[in-house]
């Protein structure tokens, strides 16, 4: 049971590093360009690895419960914006700055890394389909999974706390 937390959080970690890796190749290779809402998805995937990654290395359980709960904040916050991408942007006309582009002009992410946080696209021209699917939908897939990994961990986390005696958090 103990090692059952640590596998979730290694297979949320390697698909969320997998997707990024996949959105890279099909940016640079096929020039599948991304707009501000694909970039917030791809801050989503990073911080995920990095969270899941983190606690898949851990050993506490309380380790194990925080990187689910922030796992699951994360795969929420990046399946409302695939999904605000598919359903709104992606059909809109509007030429206003997003919410999306608010955010990563004010962390200037896309200045340090232009290579996987700029966007230069619409996101009508971004959520084209691949394999039949459009863009955003595969993201919404992922950060479903991702959050029902996370969901796992930190139930399990919780109650492996719980069943040795630390049920305080």
């Amino acid at each position: 049971m103990i090692a059952e937390p640590r596998r979730l959080l290694g297979a949320m970690a390697a698909l969320a590093a997998a997707a990024l890796l996949l959105a890279l190749l099909l940016q640079h290779g096929w020039d599948m360009r991304p707009c501000a809402w694909c970039v917030l998805q791809r801050l989503a995937c990073l911080a995920i690895v990095v969270v899941a990654g983190a606690g898949a290395a851990a050993r506490a359980r309380g380790v194990w419960l925080g990187a689910g709960l922030i796992g699951l904040a994360l795969s929420v916050a990046g399946l409302a914006a695939a999904l605000h991408q598919h359903f709104v942007a992606a059909r809109s006309d509007a030429c206003g700055v997003s919410l999306a582009e608010k955010i990563i002009m004010a962390g200037g992410l896309h200045e340090i890394a232009p290579w996987l946080f700029m966007p230069d696209a619409s996101c009508q021209e971004a959520n084209l389909p691949w394999l039949g699917v459009p863009f955003a939908l595969w993201g919404a897939t992922l950060f479903m999974l991702c959050g029902a990994a996370a969901v796992g961990v930190a139930v399990t986390a919780w109650r492996g706390r719980r069943a040795a005696g630390g049920g305080r958090i």
